[in-house]
């Protein structure tokens, strides 16, 4: 039967010209997912911010280490001179003309109200929403070679459907012709089905044609070589699919989907912001330990041509007095971005949640149709052999016969869609789970 020949996937292997002239590849799906893993394009950037953000840790925790100030200076200094208070009795004043400055000086902060530690979970929060992020693109670049691939099956599926209807109508204009020839047909029935076939070959042109974009679309994306001719796995279509609960894909959604985990770590990071802001209401306090050497000394006068070298170590402290009058409309504000982020958080929940029960309908669908169409395919094959029969022995019309065979290649069509429509909303529902 037409159903068994479509669902065990024989491919046929002939393509358009262009495509024959490149080496054809089976590949699994898989397969194509891991290409695009190592080659994507459209993966890189992702992949690159979250190497940026990895060093963003980096550098917070270094904000926590000793800071250490090094000075050297080299100058000349002219003459003074001294007056009386009313600028009379003008007198020159000779300093050395060298000058000299060498110092280090030592900062460890101790405490700062939180904000080193802040940052650092903050730039971690950061490195985690580029991880979450790297994996929604992938999710979209594995689901967009997704439909690409059980398109690209789909059509190769339609052209074997067609290339039988031709091959079909090929043998019934032979026989027409034979019966012409008897006298016992018109030759306008002949052309009518005649334009039949012109049609079938048409189609069958734009489906050559739709196979050579598909295959283009998905080695571009997948990061394959420009040559490669990828022949979907046939064996896709025999595996067998799990008939979950919406209930349960909702519940994976919520533990593995990207677009949650990333709305989850929205909010994380805006209670840290709250806390960045407290730390600045907060004093600061840090070690400090310094040594200059300084020369010529020039608070002595007459200027003494000597260095003058001191050190010292203690605590400092310092306190932002006008964070008492400002801090408190920074507040407000990171109060409000953390509410919002925790709306988004819902929405983004309620979004996936709400997707995931409709197209787990539609999946469920998807099999009562093929059931449908399965039977229509059938019957449809058993009718135009009925009517192919009855026509050749003069019982039926010509636009009986085109009838039939329309009927017959609209079921078989109906019948490939219905297959991929199963596949197409189960990777779909992995899609929006994250589990894809």
């Amino acid at each position: 039967m037409i159903y068994i020949r479509l669902l065990a996937g024989a491919i046929v292997p002939l393509l358009s010209a262009g495509l024959c002239t490149h080496a054809q590849t089976v590949m699994t799906l898989q397969e194509i997912f891991e290409s695009a893993e190592l080659n994507s394009a459209q993966l890189r950037p992702a992949i690159s911010a979250i190497t940026e953000a990895e060093q963003e840790i980096s550098v917070s925790k270094a904000a926590m280490l000793p800071e250490i100030e090094a000075k050297l200076s080299l100058s000349y200094i002219g003459d003074g001179f001294t007056t009386k208070r009313d600028f009379s009795d003008y007198q020159k004043a000779p300093i050395p003309h060298l000058g000299t400055g060498l110092g280090v000086t030592v900062t460890q902060p101790v405490y700062a109200g939180g904000a080193l530690t802040t940052g650092v979970r903050i730039a971690e929060l950061k490195s985690s929403a580029a991880r979450y992020a790297a994996d929604m693109k992938r999710d979209n670049i594995r689901f967009q070679l997704t439909g690409f691939y059980l398109d690209l099956y789909r059509y190769h599926n339609l052209r074997e459907v067609v290339a039988s209807n031709i091959e079909s109508a090929g043998k019934m204009i032979a026989r027409m012709t034979e019966m012409r020839n008897q006298g016992v047909l018109l030759q306008n029935d002949i052309t009518r089905y005649e334009l039949l076939l012109s049609n079938l070959e048409l189609k069958l042109t734009s489906i050559d044609n739709t196979i050579a974009i598909l295959n283009n679309n998905l080695i571009t994306v997948a990061g394959l070589p420009e040559s490669t001719v990828v022949i979907p796995d046939s064996t896709i279509l025999s595996r067998s699919l799990p008939d979950r609960a919406s209930d349960a894909w909702v519940s994976t959604a919520m533990e593995n989907s990207p677009a949650v985990s990333l709305a989850s770590t929205g909010v994380a990071l805006s209670r840290r912001g709250e806390d960045m802001t407290r730390s600045e209401m907060l004093p600061k306090i840090g070690l400090q330990a310094a040594w200059t050497l300084d020369g010529p000394i020039l608070v002595e006068v007459p200027p003494i041509d000597r260095n003058l070298s001191y050190w010292y170590v203690g605590v400092g402290v310092s306190y932002n007095i006008s964070s008492l009058y400002k801090s408190g409309r920074s507040m407000a504000k990171s109060r409000l971005a953390t509410l919002r982020a925790t709306e988004e958080l819902a929405a983004t929940r309620e979004e996936i949640d709400m997707a995931l029960r409709a197209d787990h309908i539609r999946y469920l669908e998807a099999y009562e149709r093929l059931k449908t169409c399965d039977k229509s395919a059938e019957l449809s094959e058993r009718n135009y052999h009925v009517i192919s029969t009855r026509y050749s022995e003069g019982m039926a019309l010509i636009t009986d016969l085109l009838d039939a065979a329309d009927a017959r290649l609209s079921a078989q069509q109906e019948l490939v869609d219905s297959r991929m429509n199963i596949l197409y909303y189960y990777y779909k529902l992995l899609f929006i789970s994250g589990t894809i």
